[in-house]
C-alpha cells in the first residue's frame, strides 16, 4: 500500500505540471500565443525532489499545497467552456489523486507505524 501511494503520487504530481505546462502554452491559454500563467507550474517543482526520494516531511507540506491546484481546477471547471474546462477537470482529477496519496504515504510513514511493523 505505501509503494501504491508513493508511485501514485508521483505520477500524479508529474502529470499535473506537464498538465499546467500544456494548458497555459498550448492547449487553451487564455492569450493566443501562450500565457504567463504557465509559471503557475513553478511552484509543483519545488516539492519534485523530495516526492520522488519518498521524503515524508516533502508529503506533509505539498498535500497543503496542492489544495490550491484543486481550487483552482474547480474555479475554472465552473466559469470555463470547452477544451478550458476539460482541462480544469484534468487538474480536479490529477490534484485530487495526489493529495489522497500523499496524505496515505505521509500516514503509512509515520514513526509510530515504522515501530509497529519493527516490533511484529
Amino acid at each position: 500500500m505505501t509503494r501504491l501511494a508513493l508511485n501514485a503520487s508521483i505520477v500524479s504530481l508529474i502529470a499535473l505540471i506537464f498538465l499546467c505546462l500544456a494548458w497555459e502554452l498550448r492547449l487553451a491559454p487564455i492569450h493566443p500565443g501562450g500565457s504567463w500563467l504557465a509559471l503557475k507550474c513553478l511552484p509543483l517543482l519545488l516539492p519534485l525532489r523530495g516526492v520522488l526520494h519518498g521524503r515524508r516531511y516533502t508529503y506533509q507540506w505539498v498535500s497543503m499545497l496542492i489544495l490550491a491546484y484543486f481550487a483552482e481546477g474547480i474555479v475554472r471547471a465552473t466559469t470555463e467552456q470547452g477544451m478550458s474546462q476539460a482541462l480544469a477537470i484534468a487538474e480536479i482529477v490529477l490534484s485530487f489523486v495526489f493529495f489522497i496519496a500523499s496524505v496515505a504515504y505521509a500516514y503509512r510513514t509515520r514513526p509510530s507505524a515504522q515501530a509497529g511493523k519493527q516490533a511484529q
